[in-house]
């Protein structure tokens, strides 16, 4: 358990759940931090975004996270897909197979940063055995993935801890950790060196770090409007302050002292479905029908429902200003994704299996 922290009881967990935590200023106000056209986001406005970079991200995630759960469940990653493989068992395995290279055993005290609402935390928990620990600064996140937990009978092993994962080291202490992950999270940070230090930190000598970064892979070039709008795209639609690539995040491991056990673009496999088939809404590449609502959602009229519902629900009050807002980033972002994908520029899973020497000291 974390250091200060206390048990919650199913009852406490669904109290706070009923209490509206969500900033509704940062929802309201979400867009506001990127100028809608890519060419003028200046590197000031970058700038800023990163200093206020928890702002960001809490605008964005308390508008988006019911969305998140409608359209993709409680895991909020990508995914590798073999044919005929249904969404939710390939999200599964795409959880159990960083954890399987990570070598999470039962027993193991093992740090998830960046949990959303715990949905890979308590897959990884049952797969492998270990006591996880969720970190997210995302107050309304947190309550939920509680009562997630409470629901699914784990909460004797997982918990979560809402702080900024920044400050690992004065929350946990240092070499705290046997292991540590990080799926599709640590893009939000203002930058690699700094989170992947404060992970050093937390981490017990020969303790591993393993993750999934979302990237701009080399084919990237800043110097290219095109690649520029989707890289803009992509940070508008997802609530991240500064795209970066492969490279900057493999230089920031090696900078932080880390051995790089795997370093691997998963996106660069020939795989037949690519990982952003749910995204592109079509009908004609479903897997199974029970993935054929979830595609559905994202067809060109799935998308104009769901954003008219929201429309309705904001101007009644069911849902907070600003989230329509917010689901009009997030198509713009599918867009951006998919167009990334499609031209190798961008990669949702670029995994790197790391270890903290045994002779570091956490620094």
């Amino acid at each position: 358990m974390v250091k200060g922290s206390s048990t919650f009881s199913s009852k406490q967990v669904l109290r706070q759940e009923n209490v509206d935590v969500r900033n509704r200023n940062g929802i309201a106000n979400y867009t506001k931090h990127w100028n809608g056209d890519f060419a003028k986001d200046t590197a000031e406005q970058m700038e800023a975004r990163k200093q206020s970079y928890t702002d960001v991200v809490n605008g964005y995630y308390d508008g988006a996270t019911e969305l998140y759960e409608y359209g993709w469940g409680y895991s909020f990653h990508f995914a590798r897909y073999y044919p005929g493989e249904a969404f939710y068992q390939a999200i599964a395995r795409h959880e159990h197979y960083l954890s399987a290279q990570m070598g999470l055993k039962p027993g193991m005290r093992v740090l998830d940063v960046g949990c959303g609402v715990g949905g890979p935390a308590r897959e990884i928990a049952r797969f492998s055995g270990a006591n996880v620990t969720g970190i997210n600064n995302n107050q309304f996140q947190v309550n939920r993935a509680k009562k997630y937990t409470a629901k699914a009978g784990l909460s004797d092993q997982v918990d979560f801890v809402k702080r900024d994962f920044m400050m690992l080291s004065e929350l946990f202490g240092e070499n705290s950790f046997d292991a540590v992950y990080a799926i599709e999270a640590t893009v939000h940070a203002p930058n690699f060196e700094g989170i992947y230090g404060e992970i050093m930190k937390v981490l017990k000598p020969g303790g591993i770090f393993g993750v999934y970064e979302w990237c701009m892979t080399d084919r990237y070039d800043t110097t290219i409007p095109h690649h520029r709008k989707i890289a803009h795209g992509i940070e508008v639609g997802d609530g991240i302050p500064e795209m970066r690539t492969i490279d900057n995040a493999r230089q920031a491991m090696k900078s932080c002292g880390y051995e790089i056990l795997h370093d691997e673009d998963l996106a660069e496999r020939p795989d037949v479905i690519p990982w952003y088939y749910p995204l592109e809404g079509d009908i004609r590449k479903i897997q199974t029908l029970w993935d054929a609502v979830m595609v559905a959602r994202m067809t060109w009229l799935g998308k104009i429902f769901t954003q008219n519902f929201v429309w309705v629900a904001e101007r009644v009050g069911l849902v907070p200003k600003g989230t329509y807002d917010v689901g009009e980033a997030l198509k713009t972002a599918a867009d951006a994704l998919v167009a990334g994908g499609r031209e190798k520029l961008f990669t949702p899973m670029q995994l790197f299996v790391a270890r903290k020497p045994e002779h570091s000291d956490g620094h």
